[in-house]
């Protein structure tokens, strides 16, 4: 299984969570079974690309994604994409795998999405 986490950077699992999903620089894609590490740069809309993040993330052949919070729009996405989200995601990659691992991240909700204001313009 494929998890994907939106990053700061190119640090592999001990690199930070970013707070915005659509904002990170980077994803990391960490295959669950193998324990294989993958960076990927942000190239989407929001950082000036082209394409929405989940549609990036879901060419990358994700399954799960880890975040900290996620905007209505997002959560249909990832869900039209057959991609199951989680929100939550804190700390460093390591620690956001071990929370979803432990059953500590939960599934969106409109109770737990993110400010109204989280996406300008994306």
């Amino acid at each position: 299984m494929r998890v994907t986490i939106p990053t700061m950077g190119e640090e592999g699992l001990k690199d930070r969570v970013a707070e915005h999903i659509g904002q990170a620089p980077t994803y990391t894609i960490v295959n669950s079974e193998t324990g294989d590490v993958r960076v990927i740069e942000n190239t989407s809309k929001p950082m000036g690309g082209q394409g929405l993040p989940p549609e990036l993330i879901a060419d990358a052949g994700t399954d799960v994604v880890l975040c900290n919070f996620l905007m209505p729009h997002a959560i249909k996405l990832f869900e039209d994409l057959g991609i199951k989200a989680y929100v939550g995601a804190s700390g460093t990659v390591e620690d956001a795998l071990g929370a979803w691992k432990e059953g500590r991240l939960s599934e969106p909700t409109e109770d737990n999405m993110g400010p109204e204001d989280a996406c300008p313009g994306g």
